[in-house]
């Protein structure tokens, strides 16, 4: 695969790249580079984890990119996932792989499942020293909120480790690229501006955007000075909001209850959760969505592309509730391998057995 082609694959993954000549150069440059997403263990995998990322993961790997899934079990101790509890974070952690797997991850020379407080040895907790000491203070508290949490939320001292610590990942894991959510960009920018300061490499930022609730936008919430951004970080789809994700253990009825309350105004484009799956999971994964309908209300349709699909329900030749009813056809599709998965292996399915008993906070 030449260079323009692998380019386009990872381009269609991110939302924002910072930056475009850095990757191409990378890309001209290393046949294999490296990228990684890091991931807190705490709670049941919405599709956003189970399918979404799976999909983006699985064309960069097209595009020769070596992947390493950081399971984040300390990070998600200092961010009290599972009451602090590090053996039920590591039960979470161990179920995570499970979905992967179900998903169809398996673990190669190009993609690697690790964990990161088996790599936290004296050379990390120096780097993370480091980082810190050429990191203001006004900087680290603008970076907490790649938490998942704002500012004055913050009560324990454990918590400014946070950033430095996931800053200090990028160069454990000698990440060529940071392959994370809009949502933890201020941490990649940071590595940007260490990296070279301390003899290392800038790392190219590849941000993929993040789902939105099925309630749809809501009011800014102050994670991010810059609003855009900051609707899309406090509207984002939530596993600890039940009624507000798909989760990949949901039957086809649970995914077209849920789906049938989603925020779609009739044609209407705009932050609008429905059209947003389709464009990022089912067009991502299909060819062609297909639309069923009785033939008095006009008959069957078929869409070859996200775009035809979203002029047709622009101009009202869609309805909403057809829309729904389709969408959560093929999301289903997308989830059944993940269920089936979780249905068969004994292993997997005592894994979610745990996780689901457990209560699931923020």
């Amino acid at each position: 695969m030449d260079t323009e082609a692998r380019l386009e694959l990872v381009r269609g993954v991110g939302e924002e790249i910072i930056t475009m000549e850095e990757l191409r150069q990378l890309l001209e440059t290393k046949q294999h580079p490296v990228a990684y997403d890091g991931f807190e263990p705490s709670g049941l995998a919405p599709i956003h984890f189970g399918v979404f990322r799976a999909l983006l993961l699985q064309d960069l790997l097209k595009a020769g990119v070596h992947f390493k899934l950081w399971l984040a079990d300390w990070f998600a101790w200092i961010n009290n996932k599972m009451d602090g509890d590090l053996e039920a974070i590591h039960k979470v952690g161990e179920y995570f792989i499970e979905v992967w797997k179900g998903a169809g991850l398996e673990e190669g020379k190009n993609l690697k499942f690790l964990w990161a407080s088996e790599h936290m040895d004296a050379d990390y907790w120096k780097r993370v020293v480091q980082i810190s000491k050429i990191t203001t203070m006004n900087r680290a508290n603008r970076c907490l909120t790649i938490m998942g949490r704002k500012e004055g939320e913050m009560k324990e001292v454990a918590q400014y480790f946070y950033p430095m610590m996931q800053c200090s990942d990028i160069f454990e894991l000698e990440a060529d690229i940071t392959q994370l959510g809009m949502d933890q960009r201020k941490v990649n920018i940071l590595a940007r501006e260490v990296g070279p300061k301390l003899g290392l490499w800038k790392p190219v930022v590849v941000s993929h955007h993040m789902l939105m609730s099925l309630e749809g936008v809501k009011q800014p919430e102050g994670y991010e000075e810059n609003q855009k951004l900051d609707i899309e970080i406090s509207s984002k789809m939530s596993k600890s909001k039940p009624s507000s994700a798909i989760f990949v253990h949901d039957s086809k009825q649970e995914i077209a209850a849920k789906m049938n309350k989603a925020f779609c105004e009739p044609k209407n484009i705009e932050n609008n959760p429905v059209l947003e799956y389709c464009r990022h999971m089912v067009f991502r994964k299909f060819d062609v969505m297909a639309i069923e309908r009785p033939t008095k209300f006009g008959g069957s349709l078929s869409y070859a592309s996200y775009q035809e699909l979203e002029a047709a329900f622009r101009d009202g030749k869609l309805h909403p509730a057809d829309l729904k009813m389709a969408t959560a056809l093929y999301i289903d599709k997308l989830v059944q391998p993940i269920r089936t998965h979780f249905e068969k292996d004994k292993k997997a399915k005592e894994l979610y057995e745990f996780v689901r008993s457990q209560d699931i906070t923020r």
